[in-house]
């Protein structure tokens, strides 16, 4: 009797230890394509490796239009003035008035240590080559670019987007990556949050924290 209860704790021991475990371990990443690149054009890139909390991802050279930093009390008001900035610019606001497609994601980028935020769009392929100018946004040029990713759900506030980027920090710890990281954005890099969804849109939402890098 007292071996079978003896057996019995034991049993139930590890089962604790090995439930323990799997609650400590970081979340597998998503690993889906994003819905709304089924009806939007989004930036193309290449796989490189899916780890556990992180993707590391390839992205090919592209062209995006960025306002000028917006100084608001948080990302989401800042998200919302360069949103209604860039959709008119693909509305035909533009010096050429040329009127472009809706693409994705959004993104938004923090200016490190203020409460200033960079909007950007993707441009279209087609509008690549000869994006049209306006006098308050710029082009951004990215080259092919290393870009470490967080998958998330639900609407990112910026205490949402920091935890989120170091959880992200955390997991690519555990990985080769995190080396590239550090040398070239530092322990604490400055972050890209990718929208993929309208404001309108309150289920199955999907956004990103990206933070590339350089190897």
């Amino acid at each position: 009797m007292e071996t079978g209860l003896n057996i019995l704790k034991l049993s139930l021991c590890l089962s604790l230890a090995v439930v323990g475990s799997y609650a400590q371990a970081p979340a597998p990443f998503n690993g889906f394509r994003p819905g709304t690149c089924d009806h939007y054009e989004c930036p193309t890139y290449k796989l490189v490796e899916a780890g556990y909390g992180f993707e590391i991802r390839m992205y090919d050279a592209a062209l995006w239009i960025s306002t000028s930093p917006i100084p608001a009390p948080s990302l989401t008001q800042a998200t919302k003035t360069g949103f209604r900035r860039l959709f008119s610019y693909i509305q035909g606001d533009n010096k050429s008035k040329v009127k472009m497609n809706m693409t994705a994601p959004v993104i938004t980028q923090a200016t490190p240590g203020k409460s200033v935020y960079t909007i950007s769009f993707y441009l279209p392929k087609k509008n690549q080559q000869s994006p049209p100018q306006a006098d308050d946004l710029h082009v951004q040029s990215w080259k092919p670019t290393y870009v470490a990713v967080r998958q998330i759900g639900g609407y990112v506030s910026d205490d949402v987007a920091k935890k989120e980027a170091a959880a992200l920090m955390e997991s690519l710890r555990s990985s080769d990556w995190i080396l590239p990281v550090v040398k070239s954005k530092g322990k604490s890099p400055a972050y890209i949050v990718a929208d993929y969804n309208p404001p309108s849109q309150t289920t199955a939402r999907v956004n990103e924290i990206m933070v590339p890098f350089n190897m």
